[in-house]
């Protein structure tokens, strides 16, 4: 299943196990980054099975709904982050929400996700993130790439 979204924006997709877990992550992105623009969708597998949903701006609320629709896997959830947010400014917060179980990705790359599918029940299997390398870094792209993350402040 291809995963709709713009170019610039992030996703993080993900599998959880409670209905709870759509006010946890929605607290966990808010206290992690104040201010954060996101849309949250959280697939139920059980009692009325609806897609659970929440977020900070209509428009990624209804992209990431769009995207849990699509997807239509038991207990998985979509987050759609902003213009100029980041995973790595909410996955510590994302992955310390009590009911999540694991986190597929978290990315801004073309992204599909592999779904299989049992009469009426349907699970993640993997994702296809991004595309194949071209090669590997010689010294001067280990410069460059030391020179970028301390441009942007995570390295000293």
């Amino acid at each position: 299943m291809p995963v709709e979204k713009p170019e610039t924006l992030n996703v993080i997709i993900g599998q959880a196990h409670f209905i709870k877990t759509v006010e946890d992550l929605h607290e966990a992105m808010v206290t992690a980054v104040p201010g954060i623009r996101f849309g949250l969708a959280f697939c139920e597998a059980s009692g009325k099975r609806l897609i659970r949903r929440s977020g900070t701006d209509d428009a990624l609320v209804d992209l990431a709904t769009r995207n849990a629709q699509a997807i239509g896997a038991g207990h998985v959830f979509v987050v759609v982050l902003g213009d100029g947010f980041f995973p790595i400014n909410v996955l510590h917060a994302v992955k310390a929400c009590p009911e999540v179980v694991r986190v597929f990705c978290a990315t801004a790359n073309p992204l599909r996700v592999v779904v299989a599918a049992d009469g009426d029940q349907r699970g993640v299997l993997g994702v296809l993130d991004g595309q194949v390398p071209l090669g590997v870094e010689d010294p001067g792209e280990v410069a460059w790439r030391k020179d970028l993350l301390r441009r942007f402040g995570y390295k000293l």
